[in-house]
């Protein structure tokens, strides 16, 4: 029989926060995949309450108790809705104040890096705050819209960064709809023009940034050091990128916690060594917090982040020490809503949501695997296979729901590519610090043989045309039967564990 884990109240608290949040967004916007979350959390959330309702448990004794329980669970669902339709009111919608086939011009800030594209092209997300029309005339605008940049404007606007103000004459364009989603507006520039300079922290990140690229410009590996270690992607070669998706494991590829946690090991053990640990933990958190800024705001990276420091206060502070997973569970529920009220546009985005879904995965389901697994298969294969297996049941609905097609390979590729790449990251670090020795031939071997494999198992076809509302039953009904299996207990006696 599993082990019986308690479940936090306050993972109650942040499926309710989804459920406020993706409801409103469904019901304000219209956005299927708002629809499809919001059913997800909707399912999973009533019938756990209803799982530990006492009627459900068939116990006799203590009723009273477990009705006390059961009250607070569902009161506190009840303060997460609130609290997330409360967060989804709070976000704009893209306002241009005049028609948009007049839309000549727009006025606003960058709010992220540049990112350059195969084609020549740049693309960086405004905050708009005017617009200009037909004969000059201006209006008062609001939301954000992606922007392209041409080809000869792209070297200006990434020296510029993060938080610069311009104007860019151009055309508003509205792309193909995605699947399952409200496609949405772009803008064509035809120039660009630098109204206000970002701030002078900005303009020192930035160049920053540009030193640490160049340290490595000419290596065949600095693309993928990039993208790994900066969440730059402008050098990484396109038919490397289209092999780690293909291959599905493009989340490798994306700033996560998988990059953040080796990043916080290597400097937690150096400052151990001087500081001691607790100095060594607050040491790294500060430089967590410098190590996003100089990355950038990506909701993966950022979800990482806050996890760490919550666990850090945990660890640290006057805090109830208690098991490691059930502290994990509650500090994924915490950082959800922390994240989600700080920035709610976060929410609307790919990588938070997959990010949240696939931490789900390995925190709810992957144990559940991994005991059915245990005596059946090595603890050096089965762990990470079960972790595979898990983020893959968790993510799938919505895959198949916004990319029409499901990798299954990815649960047996990633189980090479990940120790490679955290060795990659390694040596691609060291050799940022110390460019021009031997650590550079170590990284083009590597790098052919991490390319090889993605490319190897892009080969294997995935499943194409899956019906989402299909992958999305057999999601849920195939985790709940493991967790069922693997805990039998767990859904009569959760609610019988103090909290207090």
């Amino acid at each position: 029989m599993g082990e019986i884990v308690p479940v936090p109240p306050i993972l109650y608290g942040a499926a309710g926060t989804a459920l406020g949040y993706y409801s409103f967004r469904f019901l304000a916007r219209q956005e299927a995949l708002s629809g499809v979350l919001a059913l997800m959390v909707a399912l999973v959330s009533v019938l756990h309450v209803l799982a530990c309702h006492p009627w459900a448990t068939g116990l006799s004794v203590k009723v009273q108790r477990q009705m006390r329980r059961f009250r607070i669970y569902a009161l506190v669902l009840a303060l997460g809705v609130a609290l997330g339709l409360s967060v989804g009111s709070q976000i704009s919608a893209l306002w241009f104040g005049i028609p948009e086939d007049q839309v000549r011009g727009l006025y606003g800030s960058l709010t992220e890096d540049p990112r350059a594209f195969p084609d020549y092209r740049g693309m960086a997300s405004l905050s708009v705050y005017q617009v200009e029309g037909p004969g000059g005339l201006k209006a008062s605008a609001r939301g954000s819209v992606q922007v392209f940049f041409p080809a000869d404007s792209f070297p200006r606007i990434q020296a510029f960064g993060r938080g610069s103000v311009v104007y860019l004459p151009g055309t508003l364009i509205t792309p193909p709809q995605a699947t399952g989603n409200t496609p949405p507006k772009r803008f064509r520039a035809q120039a660009l023009h630098l109204l206000k300079p970002a701030s002078a922290l900005e303009q020192r990140r930035t160049r920053g940034r540009m030193r640490l690229r160049e340290r490595l410009e000419d290596a065949p590996w600095a693309g993928l050091a990039e993208a790994l270690l900066l969440g730059v992607k402008d050098n990484l070669d396109t038919e490397v990128a289209v092999a780690f998706r293909s291959a599905g494991c493009s989340h490798i590829l994306a700033l996560s916690g998988m990059h953040l946690a080796l990043l916080t090991t290597v400097l937690t053990f150096l400052l151990t060594r001087v500081l001691g640990l607790k100095a060594a933990a607050v040491g790294g958190g500060l430089g967590i917090i410098a190590y996003v800024y100089m990355a950038g705001n990506f909701p993966s990276l950022t979800r990482a982040a806050i996890m760490y420091l919550l666990g850090s206060l945990c660890a640290l502070g006057p805090f109830p020490k208690s098991g490691v997973r059930v502290r994990q569970r509650a500090v994924l529920g915490m950082a959800f809503i922390i994240q989600l009220i700080g920035s709610p546009q976060a929410g609307q985005s790919l990588s938070f949501i997959l990010s949240y879904l696939a931490l789900g995965g390995l925190l709810f389901i992957a144990p559940a695997i991994h005991d059915l697994f245990r005596g059946r298969l090595p603890e050096i294969l089965a762990q990470p296979l079960a972790a595979s297996i898990g983020a893959f049941i968790a993510t799938a609905p919505v895959s198949a729901w916004v990319f029409g097609v499901l990798r299954p390979v990815g649960i047996l590729a990633g189980l090479l590519i990940v120790p490679l790449v955290t060795a990659f990251m390694l040596i691609a670090l060291a050799a940022w610090i110390l460019p021009g020795t031997a650590l550079g031939l170590i990284l083009t071997i590597l790098y052919d043989i991490l390319t090889g494999i993605a490319a190897g198992s892009a080969r294997i076809p995935g499943i194409s045309g899956a019906a989402p509302w299909v992958v999305m039953t057999l999601s849920l009904g195939s985790a709940g039967v493991l967790m069922a299996v693997s805990h039998r207990q767990t859904l009569r006696r959760s609610i019988l564990v103090p909290f207090d």
